[in-house]
C-alpha cells in the first residue's frame, strides 16, 4: 500500500468512527429510540385516570376521618393528659384538610359526596358529655370508613384518666380501620395523588397507633 493509499484508510476509518459516534448520540437523545415514544405519548398518561376504588377510598375515608375529627374534639375538651390532648390536636390538623382534600377530588370526578348523615349533628355538642351522641354510630362498619360498633363511645366517661384510656383504645381501633383502607386504595387505585395519600394516611396512622399503644402502656391501660 503505497504511503497516499495508508492516509485514505485511515482517513475512511476516521469518518466510519466518528459516524458511529454521531449515530449512538442521536438514539441516546432520541425519546422513541429509547423508550419507544415521546413524553407526550407515554402509557403512564394513561394510566393517570382514578379508576372506582380511588373514587371507593374517597367516599368512604371522608366519613372516617369525620369520626376522627369528633373523637379528637372529645379528647382536646376532656382528656385529663396532655399527651392525649396533644395527639388530638395533631390528629384534627391533619384530617381536617384531607377532608377538604378528598371532597375536591370526588367533585372534580363528577362524583357525590358522601352523606355524612347524623355526624353533622353532632358539631353542636357540649363537649361530648359522656359520648351519649355518638350512640346511634353503633353498629357501623369501620371497615366502610364509618366507626366500629365495638367503640363503646356511648359508655364513654366523662373526663379523667379513664376517659383518656377509653379514647386511646377506641383511637387505636378506628386508626386500624384506616390503615387497611388505605392499603386497600394503595394496591388496587389508579390515581397517583390518592395512592400517594393513601400511603401517607397509613404511614402516619400507623406511627399513632404506636404511639397510642405506649401512652395506654404508660397509662396503665
Amino acid at each position: 500500500m503505497t504511503r497516499t493509499n495508508a492516509r485514505f484508510a485511515r482517513l475512511a476509518g476516521g469518518l466510519a468512527a466518528a459516524a458511529a459516534v454521531l449515530v449512538g448520540c442521536s438514539a441516546a437523545t432520541d425519546p422513541a429510540a429509547v423508550g419507544g415514544s415521546s413524553a407526550a405519548e407515554s402509557p403512564l398518561d394513561a394510566d393517570a385516570a382514578h379508576n372506582d376504588a380511588d373514587i371507593a377510598f374517597a367516599r368512604e375515608m371522608i366519613p372516617h376521618h369525620q369520626g376522627a375529627l369528633m373523637m379528637a374534639e372529645g379528647a382536646i375538651d376532656r382528656a385529663s393528659d396532655s399527651r392525649v390532648v396533644t395527639l388530638a390536636e395533631r390528629i384534627e390538623a391533619a384530617q381536617s384538610p384531607e377532608i377538604d382534600l378528598m371532597a375536591g377530588w370526588l367533585e372534580e370526578w363528577g362524583e357525590p359526596l358522601p352523606e355524612s348523615g347524623h355526624m353533622d349533628g353532632m358539631d353542636g355538642m357540649d363537649g361530648m358529655d359522656g359520648m351519649d351522641g355518638m350512640d346511634g354510630m353503633d353498629g357501623m362498619d369501620h371497615g366502610s370508613g364509618a366507626m366500629g360498633s365495638d367503640m363503646g363511645m356511648g359508655q364513654m366517661p366523662a373526663a379523667g384518666p379513664e376517659f383518656d384510656r377509653r379514647w386511646l383504645e377506641a383511637m387505636v381501633e378506628h386508626h386500624e380501620g384506616a390503615v387497611e383502607m388505605a392499603q386497600t386504595e394503595v394496591e388496587d387505585g389508579r390515581d397517583p395523588a390518592v395512592i400517594d395519600l393513601a400511603r401517607a394516611i397509613s404511614q402516619t396512622q400507623t406511627r399513632e397507633i404506636e404511639e397510642m399503644e405506649q401512652l395506654l402502656t404508660e397509662l396503665g391501660g
